[in-house]
């Protein structure tokens, strides 16, 4: 036999060692590839945790840093496996609506992306509607909840993290009734807390939270901050970088948000974020009582005012014919309408108002609203003594902007010319021409559309859009199939899904390779001691 003298049976077994080796040296080089190595630890796990959220209050300052960090641990071992969900709860001034998002954690390609699942309306108006009977508010939450858990596995629900955050509505309650803000707040989570989530907290947000919010969302989507570019196998900062402004109008408050050219130490609401390595300065601007709903009130008792209180009043912004009965009182329940005013004391009494149709009247009472003689001479200055940078780069108008445009067709891009003259033929029209012609329509949405559009190019006029500057404005809600809006923005920053720094790549094998190469290791280490044992049999 060949291994008949035992001292050719080493020998052979060396020969085999070596041929291992160089086959588990050759597979540990070949084929490796760039992967994401695990997030840096910038965050402790227990600073997510319910209470942390709840007891956060924004700060006083007028510059505000942003930090989005990606943590490991515990609490990121509970996020690994193909598909990780967030919902967040949007409890606006007229209404609610919640979100599901959904990400891939293992994609390495895509790691951090974000789509939404589901949106769901809350039925009835916005929760600070319920401050006389708030457990009303946390029911209110219980059919958009449990439409959402029917799409998330029930293995993963526990681990949902489920925010709600809360706008202008609830800023304005919180300064006529703050224990009634705080019951509203406590009713809405407890509900929550009833189902299998991971409940992270409600709380009201600053009017500058939810401006820059809507920005990170904006840019988030389109890809702004960052893409993975398969060719390069790295992730890359796009070139010539297109970072977009916000603009949002809600029901009670309107924000701006963008990026400056050069500094920003010189504007009063400025906010700092390091998002994958790089530094963003943006300023970003709310204002209370300037939303569309408060709007509307401010118009209405501004113009029975001028009328000397007289039961029967016209309204230039509503469509001749319209007649709207409203009760004095309602004024009384919006701290935007409840200044005493010389002669108008809040009874039980009624005033009609009486449309007249009138585009050029309506566009001068809108602009009695907005206090521009704050600004002086000041030439960067907005209105109410608020100083803005100058405009720069394109803007995505979303929320009312783009209800009230889209209905009056106007989101395609036309020049501002276009734009006025469009309103304007609309403005004109009768009640009895509109309603038969938008018969589908609500007539309370109806009536409004003429003094919203007109709002809109009063507003925007205010924040120094002109000729020029308006077709960088592009009117649209959704960006892929993702509602444009501070939600996104705000679970990205909770959930830690945007890092402060770029994603670290090295070199490493792919697993079918990398287990050969194991497998080929653990033969040459089990021969090599086989072959040592042989040779002290053998001596």
């Amino acid at each position: 036999m060949i291994f008949a003298n035992k001292k050719h049976f080493p020998t052979a077994i060396i020969g085999v060692l070596v041929v291992f080796s160089i086959t588990a040296l050759v597979l540990s080089l070949v084929k490796t590839d760039d992967v994401t190595l695990p997030p840096t630890v910038k965050m402790k796990a227990e600073e997510m945790l319910p209470g942390h959220l709840e007891g956060r209050e924004a700060s006083s300052e007028t510059s505000t840093s942003f930090a989005f960090d990606v943590f490991q641990g515990d609490y990121w071992d509970r996020w690994v496996g193909p598909t990780q969900y967030g919902l967040v709860f949007d409890a606006g001034s007229s209404h609610t609506s919640l979100f599901l998002y959904e990400w891939d954690s293992d994609k390495e390609n895509d790691t951090g992306v974000v789509s939404q699942t589901l949106s769901c309306d809350v039925q009835g108006q916005g929760i600070s509607s319920y401050a006389k009977d708030p457990p009303k508010a946390g029911d209110s939450l219980r059919a958009c909840l449990e439409k959402a858990l029917k799409v998330i596995p029930a293995g993963k629900q526990r681990d949902v993290p489920v925010y709600l955050g809360a706008t202008a509505g609830m800023r304005l309650l919180r300064e006529q009734n703050s224990s009634a803000a705080a019951q509203i707040l406590a009713e809405a989570a407890k509900t929550i807390q009833e189902y299998p989530v991971a409940f992270k907290g409600a709380r009201i947000l600053t009017g500058e939270e939810e401006g820059a919010y809507g920005w990170i969302t904006i840019n988030y989507l389109l890809d702004s901050f960052t893409k993975y570019s398969p060719k390069a196998h790295t992730w890359v900062h796009p070139e010539a970088a297109n970072i977009l402004g916000a603009l949002d109008l809600g029901g009670a408050s309107t924000q701006i948000s963008f990026m400056p050219e050069g500094s920003v130490r010189n504007w009063s609401e400025t906010s700092t974020f390091t998002l994958y390595g790089y530094n963003y300065n943006i300023y970003t601007q709310s204002y209370l009582c300037y939303g569309q709903n408060e709007i509307l009130k401010r118009l209405e008792k501004e113009l029975i005012v001028e009328a000397a209180f007289s039961s029967r009043v016209e309204h230039p912004c509503y469509p001749k014919d319209f007649n709207e009965t409203i009760s004095l009182s309602s004024f009384s329940t919006s701290p935007c309408t409840n200044q005493s005013d010389p002669g108008l004391a809040f009874g039980d009494g009624d005033v009609t108002l009486e449309g007249s149709g009138n585009a050029s009247a309506c566009l001068a009472a809108l602009r009695k609203l907005f206090n521009f003689s704050a600004c002086g001479q000041i030439q960067d200055c907005t209105f109410d003594g608020v100083t803005q940078p100058p405009l720069t780069g394109q803007f995505i108008a979303f929320s009312a902007f783009y209800y009230n445009f889209k209905f009056l067709n106007l989101t395609k891009g036309q020049p501002l010319a276009t734009v006025r003259e469009t309103i304007k033929d609309f403005c004109t029209r009768s009640w009895e021409d509109l309603s038969s012609s938008y018969p589908d329509e609500n007539p309370q949405r109806l009536s409004k559309y003429c003094t919203n559009a007109n709002y809109i190019l009063t507003l925007l006029s205010a924040y120094k859009f002109n000729e020029s500057s308006w077709n960088n404005i592009f009117f649209q809600m959704k960006a892929g199939s993702a509602d444009i809006g501070w939600t996104l923005g705000y679970m990205l920053n909770l959930t830690n899904m945007i890092p402060e720094e770029a994603p670290a790549r090295r070199k490493a094998q792919v697993p079918s390779l990398w287990a050969a190469a194991v497998a080929f290791i653990i033969l040459t280490l089990t021969l090599g001691f086989a072959a040592l044992l042989l040779l002290l049999w053998g001596r």
